[in-house]
Parts: C-alpha cells; structure tokens; sequence
C-alpha cells in the first residue's frame, strides 16, 4: 500500500507531537543569510544559474532533525543543513541535507513505517524488529548513520550530505549525476553526550549564532559524480568511495535573516525546486518530499 503525504506527517506527529506552527521534522532550527558563490569548474558542469560564478544571496536553516521544537540540542539527533538560493532571474532553487550519509529506506513506505516503529510504548520492542524483518537493507543504513547522532560540538562543525542524486546539465546538452556535500571550513568536530548537556539546552543555536556574528561559518559545496553503473534512484544506496569528487562552490553564512517567516511568511526548503540545468531522477523518496512538505505546511499554517 502506497504512503500518502498525510501519512508521513501523522507518523511524525505521533513520534514528536503536534506543535501548532512548526515543521512536523526539523522543527527547532536557526535561520541565518549568506552568499555562495560558485566555483570555475562548476560552470563547466551544468549550466544552472547559482553555478556560474557570480555570488548571490542565499538563506540558510540549520536545525535538528526532530519534530519537537523543545527538544534540547545535545539530544542525539540528525541535524540539517537547508540552503535556498536567490537566483538573479528572481527564481529560487534549494538544497536540504542532513548530517547522516544515506537515508535509511529507499521507499516513502519504508520512511512511514520507520517513524511508526520509533513510537515511544510498550510495543515499542517488537515494532523496530518487525520493521528491520521488513526492511534488511536498512540494517545496514541504520548503524552507518550512528556517528551521525553524535552531538556535533557546532553545527559549523558537521559535514551535510543530500543524500539524492540530481542530473546536471551543461551549455552544450551534455549530463552526468551528482550528489551533494557541504564540508565544513572549521573541520568536522563531535563532542560527547556529557559535553553537550554541560554546554546547555540550546547550545547549538547559541553557537551558531555567536560564530556568524564573529564571521567564522563557511562551507565548500563538494559534488560527488556517479559512474554508469551506480544506482541513481535510491537514497539509501552509498555511491563507491572513489567516484569522482569536485569543490564546485563556497557558502559563506553572514549574518541573521529577519526578514523571512514574518507576519505570515511561511518558509519551504524543497529540495525538489529546481532551476534549468539540474533535473530530478526517479527517485521515490526525492518524489515524496515535496507532497509531504505540503502537508506539513497546511498544518502550520492552519488556522
């Protein structure tokens, strides 16, 4: 039986709660502006605009993967990196990433049902094996995003994977796919649990803040290229280590963005919002995100 969007946000809602105008995943985030500008190889690979050379405007979220907004930031977790770009045609594309490598399913059904069996209750013990029984691959996807839980000392200290592959197209028709990275400038940093509690319930995004206002975030954009044969429509399928792999930009995070999600402004990173030179694959779950992020955003907008 096929997953709906109503689905994914109920499974949500049931593991985290409802929270009356927050995103049902990533709901405690923090949102800054920069700029990016492209490096000279990328214009070689696709002919998107924000990949031509010239610095553009950006608005950044980083955030923790949790639907809960309360939930303090030294609870291991997933944490997001999520990127729109102002394009100089007046048009916007996103990137959203997270800090585990792959995604654990590679169906919407497989992403519902996994939420479904992290309910907190006394059936909580035979659900996750069930799940696991259904879903063997994710036996291996599971434990390679462990490291990930980690709490990061900063979330300027976290690489960011997008986990989907996107085909980019150059000037001269010709394509190959990527996937996406952002690597952190200030090096890759984990703390302990213990650490992280002494350092406060909203630590990270007390950092965050204090170091773009110093003027020390930066991340480089590293694309990895698949071979033929490397499968394109799973997100849950690693690409072999020695593809192909080029920095094709800079993220400079600036400072604080006051002026989105204000007086009724609802803000959407989706990573399916794309620009001429980057097409989708037939990846199910990149296909999903975007009904999903519709119905979370009816939530949060309801009245």
């Amino acid at each position: 039986m096929s997953a709906s969007a109503k689905d994914a946000v109920d499974a949500a809602n049931e593991l985290f709660g409802r929270h009356p105008g927050h995103r049902a995943l990533h709901a405690k985030g923090t949102l800054l502006s920069g700029v990016f500008t492209a490096a000279p190889e990328a214009a070689s690979l696709t002919r998107a605009a924000h990949m031509q050379g010239e610095t553009l405007p950006v608005t950044v979220r980083f955030s923790n993967g949790a639907g809960d907004p309360e939930a303090p930031d030294y609870r291991p977790d997933v944490r997001g990196l999520a990127v729109k770009f102002y394009l100089p045609d007046g048009s916007r594309t996103d990137i959203v990433a997270q800090t585990a490598p792959r995604f654990p399913v590679s169906t919407p059904e497989g992403f519902v049902e996994l939420l479904r069996a992290q309910r907190p209750g006394p059936r909580m013990a035979a659900r996750l094996p069930m799940f696991l029984a259904r879903h063997p691959r994710a036996l291996i996807a599971l434990p390679a995003a462990l490291p990930a839980l980690r709490p990061p000392a900063s979330y300027a200290t976290a690489t960011y994977y997008a986990l989907h592959a996107f085909r980019w197209v150059d000037g001269e028709g010709g394509s190959r796919h990527v996937r996406y990275t952002w690597l952190p400038e200030a090096g890759e940093a984990r703390i302990s649990l213990r650490e992280a509690r002494s350092r406060g319930h909203d630590y990270l995004q007390e950092d965050i803040r204090r170091r773009v206002a110093e003027g020390g975030v930066r991340f480089t954009l590293e694309v990895q290229i698949a071979a033929a044969e490397d499968p394109l429509d799973d997100p849950s399928a690693p690409w072999p280590a020695d593809r192909e792999r080029l920095r094709v930009g800079h993220l400079e995070v600036t400072g604080p963005e006051d002026r989105r999600e204000r007086d009724g402004d609802v803000l959407v990173f989706d990573p399916t919002r794309l620009t001429d030179g980057i097409e989708l694959t037939d990846d199910p779950v990149l296909a999903f995100r975007a009904r999903a992020y519709g119905e979370s955003v009816a939530r949060r907008t309801a009245g």
